[in-house]
């Protein structure tokens, strides 16, 4: 991040405004992530509603929908648990049609700009059953925690460091199911630390 931001500043493509207040934001992402790893207690008992759970459905749009696809991968890499990562904005393209009472439903909404639309992808899955999770930021908290079963949040910083704070929740929310169902988070069955044949 820091090498693109210089290379923007040098090449005349990100102002010196924008440049000192992102390098400020990197600067704060230490912090951040303190704050993140203090909901470890709570990201753990939430765990252990999800952990007899034998499908799992991760949503989000843009960056969202990235980080759903990285939250996913670590769920069922550890603990093996049938996990999807959908697209939000195609959800009635037939990804709605899997949802049914009681669906676990990770709804990823920490991308402000798309907060309002990640909302209304919460509302419809809500309405079909769903037993949804939200992952949004400080400031959409007090609104998202109105229309979900439960709630984790991230720190507000810029957008697009936003996915740095939202893995480490997703992670630590797989490393506790894992723990739940006795599964070896250490040693993933299946899984090569490296590549060694093509």
């Amino acid at each position: 991040n820091l090498l693109g931001l210089y290379f923007g500043e040098v090449m005349g493509t990100v102002d010196y405004e924008t440049y000192t207040a992102m390098v400020r934001d990197i600067l704060a992402l230490p912090e951040k992530l303190e704050q993140v790893l203090a909901q470890a207690d709570q990201i753990q008992q939430i765990a252990r509603d999800f952990a007899g759970r034998d499908d799992v459905f991760f949503i989000g749009r843009n960056l969202d929908y990235a980080l759903s696809m990285e939250g996913s991968l670590k769920l069922k890499e550890i603990s093996y648990i049938h996990s999807e990562a959908y697209a939000s904005g195609e959800l009635k393209h037939g990804t709605i049609s899997l949802i049914e009472e009681g669906t676990p439903v990770i709804a990823l909404s920490t991308y402000g700009p798309l907060f309002d639309k990640a909302m209304s992808n919460v509302i419809e899955v809500k309405a079909r059953g769903a037993s949804v999770l939200a992952l949004t930021t400080e400031s959409g908290k007090a609104e998202m925690e109105k229309r979900v079963d439960a709630l984790l949040t991230v720190p507000d910083t810029e957008l697009m460091f936003l996915p740095s704070l939202g893995v480490v929740s997703l992670q630590l929310f797989a490393y506790y199911i894992a723990l739940q169902r006795g599964c070896d988070i250490d040693k993933p069955r299946n899984l090569a630390k490296s590549v060694t044949v093509e």
